[in-house]
């Protein structure tokens, strides 16, 4: 931990951001309040106060930590990410994390379930849904992960019901020079693009665009896709992107249309081929939100009863992601690709490992820790799960409670991915 999150940083920033010093003085330092929680929520069961003690021999109740974490308020945890968070992909071992010198990146939202304690009844808001109030109350966050190996670059968490956009753009304004941002739908308009091409370092995309904007076309290129001239609404600026126009096969053999935008104009350098079949790979971000909320949270709510401590929750559980994708990272080392390490026996191992630390720090030297930890990550390593089955199922259900057709049999898609291109007249 104090490899990942420099102690002396944790200090400084949760002194700048408590917001309040009153009482006796703290049994334990910020750092390993931090340590606790991540801790904490890396272990399958248990309470806080029990976790703390197993870590750092410090007895403290949970109302005493929840008034600690009071204390420090969100800012902090915020802070922490900004500082903390970067990438971890390199060029020339990790491939697949790029292409063409370009680090894939996506950016998307998720909501969170908060439980209906008095405190969070009494400020917060239920989305309205069509079926009346949601039933619980809905933490919103954006982040920007590395699609290659699952690990979080930027996040944004917010507690006040901040609409995903309002997070996300403040998000963009992290991004990179050799970054290539690929996103879906939401994030395909004229003013994100342009928010984008005014960033102060040049920034690469790939968005998928609803078929209902405008685009004025000007040039069509000989790999079937476009240069085209959009506007923006309100400042009435023009800029010229390239368009492509595609098919693809959806699961149930049907052919669907889709959009792409990207300002990598250079058509023998990018094909568009090659773009359509790049923007599949956007899923990744999808796989890896399941491993935040499914894989690594243990209940479908969050354990905190304030809007705050929630919100400290949620960053928690992104740096506990963070920490096991280094770990992912460490054991396939060069010669095999960080995904087929399984995130499942890493959190396992990881778990393992940090609980027989904390039981045996007596007992174990300093050269005797590495050295279980590189026999656990040559264990993981030896266990790295095949390349993935090139296999689809339809979107369909036993049960159905929306416009999705219902499930009689179970069938599925093997093959490649396919797709075509589609060319527009110029």
């Amino acid at each position: 931990m104090a490899e990942f999150v420099s102690p002396t940083k944790v200090v400084s920033l949760a002194r700048r951001h408590r917001t309040s010093a009153a009482g006796a003085p703290a049994k334990i330092s910020y750092f390993w309040l931090l340590a606790g929680m991540v801790f904490h929520l890396l272990q399958a069961s248990g309470v806080l106060s029990a976790h703390l003690k197993q870590l750092t021999g410090a007895k403290l109740s949970d109302s005493a930590l929840s008034g600690r974490r009071k204390t420090i308020g969100l800012a902090f945890f915020q802070a922490l990410l900004d500082q903390t968070l970067q990438g971890i992909a390199q060029a020339g071992i990790h491939s697949r994390a790029f292409y063409k010198g370009f680090l894939l990146t996506g950016i998307d939202g998720t909501t969170w379930n908060v439980s209906n304690t008095p405190p969070i009844k009494k400020s917060a808001k239920k989305t309205r849904t069509r079926r009346r109030s949601a039933a619980f109350f809905k933490l919103s966050t954006a982040a920007i992960y590395e699609l290659g190996t699952h690990n979080p670059l930027a996040v944004r968490i917010g507690v006040k019901g901040e609409s995903e956009m309002e997070m996300a753009l403040p998000l963009l304004l992290a991004f990179q020079t050799h970054w290539l941002l690929i996103a879906d739908r939401y994030y395909g308009l004229a003013k994100v693009v342009f928010f984008l091409l005014s960033l102060p370092t040049p920034t690469h995309f790939l968005l998928r665009v609803r078929k209902n904007l405008k685009s004025k076309s000007l040039q069509r290129l000989r790999d079937g896709s476009c240069l085209v001239e959009i506007r923006h609404n309100e400042t009435n600026k023009r800029v010229m992107i390239r368009e492509i126009h595609a098919q693809v096969r959806r699961r149930s053999g049907q052919w669907v249309t889709i959009r792409l935008w990207t300002n990598l104009l250079d058509p023998k350098q990018h094909p568009a081929r090659e773009l359509v079949e790049l923007y599949g790979v956007r899923w990744e971000q999808e796989i890896a939100f399941k491993e935040l909320k499914i894989h690594l949270r243990r209940s479908s709510l969050l354990l905190s009863h304030t809007l705050i401590t929630a919100g400290q929750e949620v960053a928690c559980l992104i740096l506990a992601q963070a920490l096991v994708a280094r770990m992912r990272l460490d054991a396939a080392k060069s010669h095999t690709p960080i995904l087929q390490i399984s995130f499942l026996r890493t959190l396992d191992l990881f778990r393992s490992f940090w609980a027989l630390s904390s039981l045996m720090a007596d007992l174990l030297s300093s050269d005797d820790r590495p050295l279980l930890l590189r026999r656990m990550l040559h264990h993981l390593a030896q266990q790295a799960s095949p390349p993935r089955r090139k296999r689809s199922c339809p979107r369909a259900l036993r049960q159905p409670v929306s416009s999705w057709p219902r499930l009689i049999k179970n069938a599925s898609i093997k093959g490649s991915f396919q797709f075509r291109i589609i060319r527009k007249a110029s």
